[in-house]
């Protein structure tokens, strides 16, 4: 505990990562968010939140030039009663190809987060990266605790999201991707079978729901997103 609090600086959570790992943060996260007439599951909320992300419309690419496969999200947000959820707010955060979120690259840099507000209808879309897996940090204190009880430091490949909205517990979430070879044996313990998405991976020439040219290969998935009231 003492070796993890002195790593840990704004960018590097490593006591995030320690409870994360240990379990401690999923099991905290079970109780304090009680299933509740569909409200969409609850995950672990990772170590590479960043406040002040950038503001992105409907439909813009939030990777900012960030490599990976090119993946369009879309859904919506409701509450439990299926009404939509006008202005919601969604803040959504990824690791790139090669397992590294923003705060691993040069200080100042911002590429795979960004957030945005859901429509008049609560439907959301943007442009994102396809997950992939990627270990955690694992040269610090918790990658020596992996090891030394044979440990994978891997996590599934996921997609973050934080949705509020006024009246509604916020919620923090990720989606993975159905087939990830990961899958159940992620390292923090955050893959629920709800939150398994299928990433339909469209071939090159595809036309894309906006038009965007795409040379390769692109993927789309579908995450229509339920909010509990605040409260329960």
């Amino acid at each position: 505990l003492t070796k993890a609090g002195h790593i840990t600086d704004e960018v590097r959570q490593e006591f995030i990562l320690l409870s994360d790992t240990l379990g401690a943060s999923m099991q905290t996260i079970n109780v304090n968010n009680q299933a509740y007439k569909g409200a969409t599951e609850a995950t672990v909320f990772g170590p590479f939140f960043v406040e002040d992300s950038p503001a992105i419309e409907l439909g813009d690419d939030l990777a900012f030039g960030a490599p990976g496969e090119p993946c369009w999200v879309e859904g919506t947000v409701t509450d439990t009663d299926g009404t939509p959820l006008a202005g919601a707010l969604i803040e959504v955060w990824e690791a790139d190809e090669d397992g590294l979120y923003d705060v691993q690259y040069e200080a100042g840099k911002r590429a795979g987060r960004a957030h945005l507000s859901s429509a008049a209808d609560g439907g959301y879309r943007f442009w994102g990266l396809t997950p992939t897996p990627y270990p955690i940090p694992d040269d610090g204190p918790v990658g020596k605790m992996l090891d030394a009880v044979g440990r994978s430091p891997l996590r599934a490949g996921h997609l973050h999201f934080m949705v509020s909205h006024e009246g509604a517990r916020t919620l923090v979430t990720h989606i993975f991707p159905e087939g990830d070879p990961i899958g159940r044996k992620d390292t923090v313990f955050g893959v629920k079978d709800s939150l398994i998405k299928r990433f339909e991976r469209q071939p090159a020439g595809t036309p894309t729901p906006d038009g965007r040219v795409i040379d390769g290969t692109w993927s789309r998935v579908r995450f229509d997103i339920v909010l509990a009231p605040k409260g329960v």
